[in-house]
């Protein structure tokens, strides 16, 4: 990510905790406004960062993936299915929400897998592939949802995974709230680290680079193009399912049709934005957070402000990026081209 654009992220993001704290004048103190201003914006950031990373996972190896909205919608669906029943069946509350986890990680694996058949072997057109899934994700959760949820009596969701408090920085006076966090949004910090690392200081990362930019050169020197793309397109569905719980088990404990309202494309955007790095998505995530952190706390004091204008902020963002303005954005050389041995 380029220092121009960190510096545009930094400074969009202090402007909104300003206007946060000016709404809030002589309602709370500023500093409590501008804590709770940044908690608010790290947990509405979680879904966008982890959706984000599903997108660098499979773009950094050459294969483009829009389905991000509906594996994380039918991650979301399984996942609160799953620890329904697992709850009914007379596992304590965290053991059921533990296995819904489970269940959203492996439906977003099951979708990946059938984005990568498709896109990978069949070489049907990658964006083709991700809009099929994304209807299938949308239809299927909410036939599910209508059949068994309509008109009957159902067991009640086990709630929504504890927070956590980490050592020491939770303890500290008025900024604490901040380290007070339920564990995927912990987790999806530890996974931009990771994929930081793994991206760009490990033979895995560069061979993986290297498939995302010119496959024929990395077939060449003997790199398995089909195996590389095919494990980097299952651990993104895998990550994305993870970002499906989050709506379901880890923010409230129910389903609705069409729970992720978007949430999969704005981590495109902020993928895109953040110039397909992990560190770029986090920061370019966090913008995006800190938007809807000032909607709700503009609710919160009393004054409304145009879910409308929140929702095109990161399309509007990403626009900007794209002309190069806070630079330039330049993804992988192969991003959405099938490779075929010769």
């Amino acid at each position: 990510m380029s220092l121009r654009r960190f510096m545009f992220i930094l400074l969009a993001i202090i402007m909104l905790v300003g206007i946060a704290v000016g709404l809030g004048r002589g309602q709370n103190a500023p500093d409590i406004i501008a804590v709770s201003f940044f908690a608010t914006m790290l947990q509405v950031a979680t879904p966008l960062t982890i959706g984000a990373l599903s997108g660098i996972y499979c773009e950094r190896a050459g294969v483009v993936n829009i389905a991000i909205e509906g594996m994380m919608l039918g991650a979301a669906f399984f996942g609160w299915l799953a620890s329904i029943y697992a709850n009914a069946a007379g596992l304590p509350m965290l053991a059921a929400l533990s296995v819904g986890v489970l269940a959203a990680i492996l439906t977003g694996l099951v979708l990946g897998l059938l984005h990568a058949v498709l896109s990978i072997t069949a070489r049907v057109d990658q964006i083709i592939s991700g809009t099929v899934i994304n209807i299938l994700a949308v239809g299927l959760t909410g036939y599910l949802n209508r059949a068994l949820f309509f008109q009957q009596q159902v067991p009640h969701a086990p709630g929504v995974l504890p927070t956590i408090r980490i050592p020491l920085l939770a303890d500290i006076p008025v900024v604490g709230r901040i380290f007070q966090q339920q564990p995927i949004t912990l987790l999806a910090i530890v996974l931009v680290a990771f994929t930081h690392w793994l991206l760009f200081h490990t033979r895995w990362g560069l061979r993986m680079r290297a498939v995302g930019e010119h496959p024929l050169a990395a077939d060449t020197v003997g790199i398995n193009v089909t195996r590389i793309r095919y494990f980097n397109v299952l651990i993104g569905g895998s990550i994305a399912g993870m970002a499906g719980a989050y709506f379901t088990i880890e923010s409230v404990p129910s389903f609705d049709p069409g729970q992720t309202a978007g949430r999969g494309f704005i981590a495109l955007a902020a993928m895109i934005f953040g110039n397909w790095t992990p560190f770029g998505a986090l920061a370019a995530a966090l913008l995006f957070g800190a938007a809807q952190a000032l909607q709700i706390n503009a609710q919160f004091f009393g004054l409304q402000v145009p879910s409308q204008l929140v929702g095109m902020l990161p399309y509007i963002l990403t626009m900007i990026a794209l002309t190069g303005i806070v630079g330039r954005t330049i993804p992988p050389a192969a991003d959405g081209r099938p490779y075929e041995k010769a």
